[in-house]
Parts: structure tokens; sequence; C-alpha cells
């Protein structure tokens, strides 16, 4: 099976190296696509340099700015699909997302699912050094879109998922509509919709220790504004 872990990033200097290293070290055997936002901080620099230990399994894409999270990991979906991957993952840079979990949602995934979440709230709720503001906000968030879409997922803003080939080859990619955390909310209520299996496996999200936080109030608006409109669109495969 063949398993990528598409990583967008934008000023991931501190860690992005240190990701490298953890991802290629696994036993799972997953290669890496970094699409980088044009970071000023030199991200791109460091991945390039890195390709040359991991010329097969490491792999890049630069983009010329700030373009949205959801079009960065549509480019990696196609990007991904045209290379006959079997399972995609989508993974932060901040180790926020331990990688350690790449396998227990490929496990889950083996098993039948087609969209498995790597879910903060499946379970209690499992946060670590997060303000009690920002903790409320997501978790509300989570609540709200359960209540508008009827979706039976406990995170839908989870930004940690495995895609299974057949899951990204149903979904009408050219037709997704929202770029931030939107974009997280609306495929997993895409893929719900059309009757794909979403299951979630409960992980521990770590606040990041490096780098500064993309988190805005832009995006949680979008997200908000756009999930009522998400039980009134038409749903369609895949041409």
């Amino acid at each position: 099976m063949k398993k990528l872990v598409i990583i967008p990033t934008y000023n991931e200097i501190d860690n992005i190296s240190k990701m490298i290293d953890t991802v290629m070290s696994l036993k799972g055997g997953y290669d890496m696509l970094v699409i980088d936002d044009g970071s000023p901080d030199g991200t791109a620099k460091v991945v390039k340099e890195r390709q040359a230990e991991f010329p097969e399994r490491l792999h890049l894409l630069e983009r010329s700015g700030k373009l949205g999270l959801g079009t960065a990991y549509i480019m990696g979906f196609k990007w991904a699909l045209e290379r006959d991957y079997d399972y995609i993952f989508e993974m932060d840079c901040d180790f926020s997302h331990n990688p350690d979990d790449l396998e227990r949602l490929y496990e889950r995934a083996e098993q039948g699912n087609d969209v498995v979440v790597g879910s903060r709230y499946v379970q209690g709720v499992n946060i670590i050094n997060w303000p009690m503001s920002r903790l409320l906000l997501s978790y509300t968030a989570s609540m709200y879109v359960r209540y508008i879409t009827r979706m039976p997922v406990c995170d839908a803003t989870a930004g940690f998922v495995c895609y299974s080939r057949r899951a990204l080859q149903t979904l009408d990619l050219d037709k997704v509509q929202m770029k931030g955390y939107g974009f997280q909310i609306e495929m997993k209520y895409s893929a719900w919709r059309l009757g794909l299996k979403v299951s979630e496996v409960s992980i521990i999200f770590t606040e990041r220790r490096e780098g500064v936080s993309k988190m805005n109030t832009g995006i949680f608006g979008e997200a908000l504004f756009g999930v009522i409109k998400l039980p009134f669109r038409k749903i369609r495969k895949a041409q």
C-alpha cells in the first residue's frame, strides 16, 4: 500500500526538519509531500536540502503565497491520485498531531473506512496546553456543526485525517468551496452525505511548541457561516 502524508507549510522553519526525520523514520513506510506557500523563513529551502536524503519519498510543491489551507490540500490530493497512492493523510507540521498516530489512522482505514478522523473529542476532550477560551471555541464549533448538519462526527474541524483513494476519487474536489477550517468540515460532510464510511480515532492534540499559530478569527468566521449553507447544497460524486 502506498501512503502519503501531506503537510502544508508557512514559516515552519523550526519544525520542518524534525517532522521530516520523524515521518521518514516511521515503520509504516510513509512518503511525505510538503506544500509550501512561499514561506519567507526558508522552509522550502530546508525541504529541498533534505530531498537529497530521501529522493523517492520526500516531495515538495511550492506556491507563490498564502492561498488557503483548503487549496493546498486539494492540490496535494490531486497530486497523490495522479501517482496512485492508496491512502492520503492530512497533518500539521507543528507536532500538534503526533506522527506516531498515523499508523492508528491507517489501521482503522484498512478496516474498511473511507475517511478516518484523528479526533480530539470522540472520547472526552484530549487537548494539551490550549487556553480555556480557545478550547471552548473549538469544542463549541464542533457541537454547532453536529447540530446544523446532523453529521455524526465529534471533531468536524479536525485537520488530522486519513482519506482512502476511493474517498478522494468519489468527492468532487473541484467543487469544494471553503478554504480554512470550513474546508475540513466540508470534506467530512460531503463524504458522509455521499455514503462513504467516516470513522474517528481518539488522539491527544498538543499545542505547538515552536513557531507561530496560523489561527485567526477569519478562519472561524468562514466555518461559522459556511456550515449554515451545507445542508442546502447538492452534494454530487465526481464524474
